[in-house]
């Protein structure tokens, strides 16, 4: 009998671990949600006057948008992935570490520290396009500002909130 091995040649599976397939989902749905936001600030703020312009625009915009929202999103899941994890080492009681891993409303301060975290991201977003994605592309200040924070006020990551115990 021949002995057939078969090797992951594409993908190692354990890197599920690290990256699970949710995150397909997440990054699809941030790409969708950041190409409206873009869309309708180049019409909300008249940055373009043909059809023309708004593919320029958003071609040159939307793959920065995206990736640097999400690298913002994970800076602030770090901050709560140490509160959860090194909780007990910072001294941090077992309710508030448990509200902030699996349900933040059970515990008030929990919800401050994941909308603090939300914040840190939200702010991570407009410096990100503020100065590198929009710097170019909008040459008035004012117009960027307005732009760079209606993308973080939108795309902030409220999805921090959703108890994550009701996904296990």
């Amino acid at each position: 009998m021949k002995e057939v091995k078969l090797y992951n040649i594409i993908f190692p599976i354990w890197m599920l671990i690290f990256f699970p397939p949710i995150i397909f989902i997440s990054l699809a749905g941030n790409f969708i949600i950041d190409s409206l936001v873009i869309l309708v600030c180049i019409y909300l703020f008249k940055l373009a006057v043909d059809s023309k312009e708004v593919k320029i625009i958003y071609k040159k915009s939307i793959i920065k948008v995206w990736l640097f929202g999400f690298l913002a999103d994970i800076i602030g899941a770090i901050i709560l992935f140490i509160l959860g994890i090194m909780g007990e080492y910072l001294g941090l009681s077992y309710e508030f570490t448990s509200a902030v891993n699996f349900d933040p409303f059970s515990n008030p301060l929990a919800v401050a520290t994941i909308v603090f975290a939300m914040l840190v991201s939200a702010l991570f977003i407009f410096l990100f396009n503020y100065k590198i994605t929009f710097k170019e592309l909008i040459a008035d200040n004012s117009t960027r500002l307005k732009v760079a924070l209606t993308v973080a006020i939108v795309t902030m990551p409220c999805t921090f909130l959703l108890p994550t115990k009701w996904f296990y």
